[in-house]
Order: structure tokens, then C-alpha cells, then sequence
């Protein structure tokens, strides 16, 4: 029987030195773009855990199903989105930044763009001025007061609909509907020895770290619900995970 995700334990992950996966060269900056981190794309292919091709395709199918229906009844949701984007100021509607998806293959990744068209400057500064601030987003890669993001741009992550736009993911078979967390192509060393685990699955738009704390969850704490999610994937886990999200979002925790 599968194990529910609010019944997880999480167990120490043996940590690696943060180059043990990586290896390259700085990617190209994002030109025109607003990224939450500095992009970097530099890592090999990771051979995948295996996984029956009934199993892939089942869920692919559920997949681009849920993604086509959501895209049908949330279109509304999306353009006011948009709007509020080109309300708050200069700067694209979307981001797209570069993460890991399955057998460790780079893609981007889309968003609805919450911060203002300087935030790479904005974050090299801020993190300069303040090691306090600098320990956080080492630890986090977040910030719960972050100024880049602008006035719409917290609404918008409030209720996770700057996320909405990775359903076009899913439909490019970059990403599910359920999975681990997209991993940016600088933190695989977070993931330490069980970062081929995540390469096994496609990332999801929810998953276990969405429903068991989200932002309260550490990033090392994210990365052992994500490979205990992978060991223990069923088809009825990811519809549980798919109802737990939809009062989640709604509770607007998001930041």
C-alpha cells in the first residue's frame, strides 16, 4: 500500500558536495525576463529510476486530461492575471526560468511575472547589504518580505495563480499535474545522493511539498517529501495530493 503523504517521515539526506552533480558552464542571462534566481544551467544526464511504461503512460494520459480542462475552465482566471501583470508595471507578462525535469533534462519553465523587470539587480543588492537576508535564501531560496515582487505580484503568489501558466508545460509533456517541485539548475545540490531520485519523475505543478507546509518546510525538508513521493507514486496518492491542494490554495498561504 502506498503511504499517504501526511503520514511521511523524512529521513537525513547523505550530502554531497555541491559540484558532485554538476558540471559546465553559467547558462545565458534570460534577456527581457524576470527570474527568481540567477539562472544557471550547467549539469549531466541522470539516468532514471525505472518505471513501467504503463505506468507512464496512465500517467501522461491523466496528465494532458486535467491540464486541457483546467486550461478550459481557468482561461478567465489566466487573462485577468495577465492584466494585472501589465498593470503593475514594466516588463512581460511571463517569466520562464530553467529547472530540472525528468532524466535530469533542462526545460523552462513558466510563470506569470510577480517581480518588477530589475529583480536580479534588486536580489544581488539586497543580499550584499544583509547577511541575515543571505542566510535565509541560501537556506530557502525565498523571502517572505521580498521587494522585488510587485503590488499585484503578491496576490498573484498568494493564491499560487503565477503558477497557472505551467499547465502549458504539462501539455509539452515537461512537467505533471503531480510531482516533485521544479528544481532550479543551481540548487541539485540540495537534493545531495537522492537528486537522481527526483530526476525519475517529471516535476509537478503541486505535490507533497504544496500540501504538507509549503513555505514553513525547509528546501532539505522539500527534498526528502520529494523522493519519499517518488518511492511511494500511485495514482490515488496523486489524487489526494490534487484534492489537499485546492483548500491549500485557497487558504492563500503562498509567498
Amino acid at each position: 500500500m502506498a503511504t499517504r503523504i501526511d503520514e511521511m517521515t523524512t529521513r537525513p539526506l547523505q550530502r554531497t558536495p555541491a559540484n558532485a552533480n554538476l558540471a559546465g558552464a553559467s547558462a545565458p542571462r534570460l534577456t527581457g525576463l524576470v527570474s527568481d534566481e540567477p539562472p544557471v544551467a550547467a549539469t549531466r544526464i541522470i539516468e532514471p529510476m525505472p518505471r513501467h511504461a504503463s505506468g507512464l503512460v496512465l500517467q501522461r494520459c491523466m496528465d494532458l486530461t486535467l491540464a486541457i480542462l483546467c486550461l478550459l475552465v481557468l482561461w478567465p482566471v489566466m487573462l485577468a492575471a495577465a492584466i494585472l501583470v501589465l498593470l503593475s508595471g514594466p516588463g512581460p507578462i511571463f517569466y520562464s526560468q530553467r529547472r530540472f525535469g525528468r532524466n535530469g533534462e533542462i526545460f523552462r519553465c513558466f510563470k506569470f511575472r510577480t517581480m518588477q523587470a530589475d529583480a536580479d539587480r534588486r536580489l544581488r543588492e539586497l543580499l550584499e547589504s544583509s547577511p541575515a537576508i543571505s542566510a535565509i535564501w541560501k537556506r530557502d531560496r525565498k523571502l517572505r518580505d521580498d521587494p522585488r515582487i510587485t503590488y499585484f505580484g503578491h496576490f498573484l503568489r498568494r493564491y499560487s495563480i503565477d503558477e497557472l501558466p505551467q499547465l502549458f508545460n504539462v501539455v509539452r509533456g515537461e512537467m505533471s499535474i503531480v510531482g516533485p517541485r521544479p528544481l532550479a539548475t543551481d540548487e541539485a545540490h540540495f537534493y545531495a545522493d537522492a537528486f537522481s531520485t527526483y530526476c525519475s519523475l517529471r516535476p509537478g505543478i503541486t505535490g507533497p511539498w504544496q500540501v504538507s507546509g509549503r513555505n514553513q518546510i525547509s528546501f532539505e525538508g522539500r527534498a526528502q517529501l520529494d523522493c519519499e513521493y517518488a518511492r511511494t507514486k500511485s495514482v490515488g496518492q496523486d489524487f489526494r495530493i490534487i484534492l489537499r491542494t485546492i483548500p491549500v490554495v485557497l487558504h492563500g498561504t503562498g509567498y
